[in-house]
């Protein structure tokens, strides 16, 4: 079925996010103890809400998009191409624009997006934080009254379970195992926090988030039993 696909009519992404602000003690009383109820079965009595709240950016609630990574392939005869580019910055004006290449380039009934992961964080943390910022949905990320077969979502974690729903695997795992340059060389997601707020670099986070962006559609590619990208073939713009 995904071999059938045209590969320029589906929008592959990442993103990277980080809590909303870089101290627990910067929460307002209320959202501290929402922090602490919401966080409690994960952290159990390992730690403290306080200690736990660098993993904050995990839930949208919580936490903010930094970057927004995608990237596109342009087919022209026998030259295959994939663009990467990023949207990053304040979180509302990286959000519009992302919204605003959806609109423009990927609005048809025949696109798709595509991540690692997609359907459990990807898709719904953005369209979460759309709606936080009082965003109207772009089409493809309204899922209201949509029947489970009109969800314009791929999603390489699900394509991967070829219907086992019992187990998780990592991005880093599954590049391994289908012989894909590992994107995990320099940050992993648990560094990004202490590289956005300590360290201030939103240049290193791009990269890594750009890397992720090009995996996925290595593995899609992998999946549909076509060539691997050569890094001649990936364009950053």
């Amino acid at each position: 079925m995904i071999s059938k696909l045209n590969l320029e009519n589906i929008l592959f992404l990442d993103i990277e996010t980080v809590p909303e602000t870089q101290h627990f003690s910067d929460l307002d009383a209320t959202k501290q103890t929402l922090w602490e109820l919401k966080s409690q079965y994960q952290r159990k009595d390992e730690f403290t809400a306080e200690e736990f709240y660098e993993r904050a950016g995990i839930w949208a609630e919580f936490g903010k998009i930094v970057c927004i990574s995608v990237g596109y392939f342009s087919l022209q005869g026998d030259t295959r191409t994939f663009r990467v580019t990023s949207f990053h910055g304040d979180e509302i004006s990286l959000l519009k624009d992302f919204k605003n290449l959806l609109i423009s380039h990927f609005s048809q009934t025949k696109h798709l997006l595509c991540a690692h992961n997609g359907k459990e964080f990807d898709f719904p943390y953005i369209a979460r934080r759309m709606i936080i910022h009082n965003m109207e949905l772009p089409y493809k990320l309204n899922l209201f009254g949509k029947k489970p077969w009109e969800v314009p979502h791929l999603d390489t974690l699900e394509l991967w379970k070829f219907g086992d729903y019992k187990t998780y695997t990592s991005l880093k795992l599954l590049t391994n195992v289908l012989g894909i340059p590992s994107p995990k060389d320099d940050i992993d997601g648990s560094e990004v926090f202490r590289v956005y707020y300590e360290e201030n670099d939103i240049d290193r986070i791009i990269t890594y988030c750009e890397k992720d962006t090009i995996a996925v559609a290595q593995i899609f590619l992998r999946l549909r039993g076509d060539a691997l990208l050569s890094e001649d073939e990936i364009i950053h713009v």
